[in-house]
């Protein structure tokens, strides 16, 4: 369609090696495309049936006789993978839009229950490593204070909305119990769960000793303080407000800020969040580095 678009064999050059992987991820994709406000038509069970797609195009290559490696995956690769899930963020976020507070949290244990029929389809086409994190402190996002968080009550101690962290803990909370049910009804596989959630609240909460200065306000937007973020000029567009045109900028410095753009979080902080991962002590199981 001549747009632009990421690689999704995740190397930098040349032709599809797979050796890194394949992803097939979508940015603003959600797990039950009617429980949110999605901009992706590439929901979760759109996403699994892609991959089975791909694993039997594979499949069918080999038999084939086409056995290219530097081309085509090996034969095991599809039980020997790691497949990694992070969710949650859009199904939520997206939800506020259209919904109170408590059908929000009604619609979890739907965006769930379609989650977990995913996992089981993936499971049934070999997939034994399941490495699966929650979502985030969504009420901390720049663009959910912005449209959620006018009035001051509606805000915690770090200036984030309460619903929406309230939301996101529920989710996390179900989706905890489903990996546990995961782990025992799947003794011959691998399910790992990852508390992003504790991850990124705790850099939020103690910025600064992590090397940040802003917890909250985007690097890249339009406004200036307090969240330099306006739904109107997102990050690298150019808009006409008002019979001016504005432009949604960079800073000069995103290694002091925690937020890039409202939505995803700097280079800097990923590294952050990345490095607590592989420290193996927010997962569950725990593992060793």
């Amino acid at each position: 369609m001549g747009l632009p678009h990421l690689n999704p064999y995740l190397d930098s050059t040349g032709a599809p090696t797979f050796e890194k992987g394949c992803d097939f991820a979508v940015g603003g994709s959600t797990i039950f495309e009617a429980g949110a406000k999605s901009i992706s038509p590439f929901s979760f069970d759109v996403q699994v049936a892609q991959f089975i797609r791909f694993k039997n195009r594979v499949l069918d290559l080999h038999s084939q006789g086409m056995t290219l490696d530097e081309y085509i995956p090996a034969k095991d690769v599809f039980q020997k993978g790691l497949y990694a899930f992070d969710i949650g963020q859009n199904d939520i976020t997206g939800a506020f839009y259209a919904k109170t507070y408590d059908k929000v949290v009604a619609s979890i244990p739907t965006i769930l229950e379609a989650f977990e029929k995913g996992i089981k389809k993936l499971y049934d086409n070999g997939a034994r490593n399941f490495w699966i994190h929650n979502t985030g402190p969504l009420g901390c996002l720049p663009m959910s204070i912005a449209k959620f968080g006018a009035d001051p009550s509606k805000l915690d101690e770090l200036g984030c909305v309460i619903t929406h962290n309230q939301a996101s803990k529920l989710l996390n909370l179900q989706l905890y119990d489903l990996c546990k049910k995961l782990q025992i009804n799947y003794t011959d596989a691998n399910v790992t769960h990852v508390d992003i959630f504790s991850i990124k609240f705790n850099l939020i909460a103690n910025y600064s000793k992590y090397g940040f200065e802003q917890p909250i306000m985007a690097c890249c937007g339009y406004g200036g303080p307090p969240l330099n973020f306006d739904s109107r000029v997102f990050c690298g567009n150019i808009t006409n407000l008002n019979g001016t045109s504005v432009a949604g900028k960079a800073c000069n410095d995103s290694t002091k800020y925690v937020n890039w753009d409202g939505v995803h979080y700097t280079e800097a902080a990923n590294h952050i969040v990345a490095s607590q991962i592989l420290t193996g002590n927010y997962s569950d199981p725990l593992f060793t580095n």
